[in-house]
C-alpha cells in the first residue's frame, strides 16, 4: 500500500544515513586527533586504564627530574671526595717521608699544612645547588625517592637510603696532625698510623658516594624503560589505527553518497501517485 502520508523507505533510507553520518564523524574525529578513545564514553573500560597508566608514568617522569637532581649533589660530593682521597694519600705519603731519619721535619709539615688546606677547598666547592654532601652541615643520614608503586588503589614510594660521610670533619682531624723537628719516632709512628686510618674512612665516604650514584643512574635507567612500556600500553589503547581509520572513511564517504541517492529515490516514491489520477 502506498501512502502520502508516511513514507516507509524514506524513514528507513534516512535512518541509514544518520547512522553512516555519525560514523563518519567518529572516524572524521579519530584522523583529526590521532586518538580512538578520546573521552569515557567513546570505551570506559580502556578510558579508565590509560589515564590510571598515563597517571603513572607522569609520576614516574616527575620523579626521574628529582633523581637527576640527587645524582648530581651525589656525584659532585663523589668528585669532592676523591679529590680529598688523593690528596689525603698524598699526606700520608709525606708522613711516611717524615719518618726518615735526618729529613727536615719542619718542611715536611709545609707541605702537609698545604695538603689539608687543598682538602678545605675541594670539600667546601664541593656543592650543587647548594647541597653539599660531604661537609659536616650536608653530610648523614640521607633518603631519596627513587619511584612510584600502585598496589591495588593505593600509591607508596621506594627509596635509596644512604650516609654522606663528613668530610670536612675528617679534614680537621688531618689538619690537626702537626710535626716538628722536636717530634718523637713514636709520634711521628703514631701521626702516621692516624692519618691511615683518616685515610680509609675518606676512601671509605667516597666509596659510598660512587655506589650511591651508581644507583641513582641505575633507577633512572628503569624508570625511562618503565615510562617508555607505560606509554606504549597507552598508546596501544587509545591512538587510532590510522590506516585502518583511512580505509574506514574512504568506505563510509561511499556509503554516504549512495544512502543519500537511495533516501533522494525514496523521496520521489509519493510523486508516482499522481500518475494514478490521470
Amino acid at each position: 500500500m502506498s501512502s502520502i502520508l508516511t513514507n516507509t523507505s524514506a524513514m528507513n533510507a534516512l535512518s541509514t544515513l544518520r547512522g553512516i553520518n555519525d560514523q563518519l564523524g567518529e572516524t572524521q574525529n579519530r584522523i583529526s586527533t590521532g586518538m580512538k578513545v578520546n573521552s569515557a564514553k567513546d570505551n570506559a573500560s580502556y578510558f579508565s586504564i590509560s589515564t590510571t597508566m598515563d597517571s603513572e608514568s607522569g609520576m614516574n617522569k616527575a620523579v626521574n627530574e628529582g633523581l637527576t637532581l640527587a645524582k648530581n649533589s651525589v656525584s659532585t660530593a663523589r668528585l669532592g671526595a676523591e679529590t680529598v682521597v688523593d690528596l689525603a694519600q698524598e699526606f700520608v705519603d709525606r708522613l711516611a717521608f717524615a719518618q726518615t731519619e735526618g729529613v727536615d721535619q719542619t718542611d715536611v709539615q709545609k707541605e702537609l699544612t698545604s695538603l689539608a688546606a687543598q682538602m678545605k677547598t675541594a670539600i667546601e666547592q664541593s656543592s650543587f645547588n647548594g647541597e653539599n654532601l660531604i661537609s659536616t652541615a650536608g653530610s648523614g643520614a640521607k633518603e631519596v625517592v627513587s619511584g612510584v608503586s600502585r598496589n591495588g588503589g593505593t600509591l607508596s614510594t621506594t627509596t635509596i637510603d644512604f650516609t654522606a660521610g663528613d668530610l670536612e670533619g675528617l679534614q680537621g682531624s688531618f689538619a690537626g696532625i702537626t710535626i716538628t723537628n722536636a717530634t718523637t719516632a713514636a709520634d711521628l709512628e703514631l701521626a702516621l698510623t692516624n692519618s691511615e686510618g683518616f685515610l680509609a674512612s675518606v676512601i671509605d665516604a667516597a666509596t659510598d658516594l660512587g655506589i650511591v650514584e651508581k644507583s641513582i643512574e641505575t633507577q633512572q635507567n628503569f624508570l625511562n624503560e618503565l615510562t617508555d612500556r607505560l606509554d606504549a600500553g597507552v598508546g596501544s589503547m587509545i591512538d587510532a589505527d590510522m590506516e585502518e581509520e583511512a580505509a574506514r572513511l574512504q568506505s563510509l564517504q561511499v556509503q554516504q553518497q549512495l544512502s543519500t541517492q537511495s533516501l533522494s529515490i525514496a523521496n520521489q516514491a509519493p510523486q508516482n501517485i499522481l500518475s494514478l489520477f490521470k
